[in-house]
């Protein structure tokens, strides 16, 4: 019986990569769409092709997503598992039918966290705070001062620059830029489903928390997630690359690479694992301040502020209502 839950638990597990990979397409490429950088189909295949490539870059955020709950060993530890990631599937189509650029990541733990605390199982709470709370709250706040603060930087060396010329450079900037971003996006996200992967494989006794991760484990997960992002997330692409402020290239170009370079900071060193979708659009409010405050659409960045705080306990509901249908049917 637990080999099937365990083949059930990798299926869901991504589907949810596949989701997550669809709703958080527009981090990696909208502001390059919006700038007229690339074409939508373009931009799309360069991101899925990087997020493949990302995947296979690190695990410590893989291992860092599996130590978040002790489920126990057994079908139910199993099924703790399962409902934590139809919580976060939850909630990514909801935030996604709404056009939300939510995060994928807090709806995971969330979910994670929810299910376990509905089965009564204690969560790593000391993992959660540090590796997950602290840098949700952090990492916007850094990605928005540095947007802001590269973004005067380029204004102040391009000052005397030829503004047409100096925008097609930055068109081509950005297709760098873009890549480097969908590059830390496989490297974050898609660990995250290998993290959740590896936490079925050890609950079901079939690994050993000091194992390294399986290669089919990486294959899978990175290519649920490069196709979920050729299918592309266009509602939240629009919110990103045009909702919050009309982008131009060089903005375009700081909000990218001020994101990737956030990404792969955290992941190497910090081992967290932060969410793209607010490091890329904290980073988009901070080159956008830069031009004046009110060209913010201030309105709309309250709504995925509003999403963003509601992410972790609203997956966590969902997960442990999710378990308590469950449970009406655990021997």
């Amino acid at each position: 019986m637990e080999i099937g839950i365990i083949i059930a638990v990798v299926v869901v597990a991504l589907v949810f990569d596949y989701t997550n990979g669809f709703h958080d397409a527009a981090n990696a490429i909208a502001t390059s769409v919006s700038t007229g950088a690339l074409k939508p189909r373009v931009a799309l295949a360069m991101a899925a092709v990087m997020n493949f490539v990302g995947a296979f870059l690190g695990q410590k955020v893989a291992h860092t997503v599996s130590d978040t709950i002790d489920p126990g060993p057994g079908s139910h530890g199993l099924v703790i598992v399962m409902c934590g990631l139809l919580g976060a599937i939850a909630w990514n189509l909801i935030t996604w039918y709404y056009g939300l650029p939510s995060s994928s990541s807090h709806a995971l733990i969330g979910g994670l966290v929810g299910a376990a605390l509905a089965a009564g199982v204690t969560a790593n709470w000391a993992v959660v705070i540090e590796k997950v709370v602290i840098p949700m709250f952090v990492s916007p706040v850094v990605a928005f001062s540095l947007g802001f603060a590269l973004m005067l930087a380029i204004m102040w060396i391009f000052r005397n620059a030829n503004p047409g010329r100096a925008n097609r450079g930055f068109k081509i900037a950005q297709t760098i830029s873009a890549a480097a971003m969908a590059l830390g996006h496989g490297l974050q996200d898609a660990q995250k489903t290998m993290g959740v992967i590896f936490l079925a494989l050890v609950t079901g006794g079939y690994a050993a928390e000091s194992d390294g991760l399986p290669l089919w484990v990486i294959i899978a997960a990175a290519t649920a997630i490069s196709l979920g992002t050729w299918s592309g997330g266009w509602r939240i692409m629009r919110t990103l690359g045009r909702r919050i402020i009309h982008l131009d290239p060089p903005r375009g170009f700081a909000a990218e690479s001020v994101a990737a370079s956030v990404l792969y900071t955290t992941s190497y060193v910090f081992e967290a694992p932060i969410s793209t979708t607010h490091t890329i659009t904290s980073a988009v409010m901070g080159v956008g301040a830069t031009k004046r405050l009110s060209a913010v659409r201030w309105g709309v960045a309250k709504s995925i502020l509003t999403a963003w705080v509601l992410t972790f306990p609203a997956a966590a509901l969902a997960a442990a209502t999710c378990y308590g249908v469950a449970h009406l049917f655990l021997p």
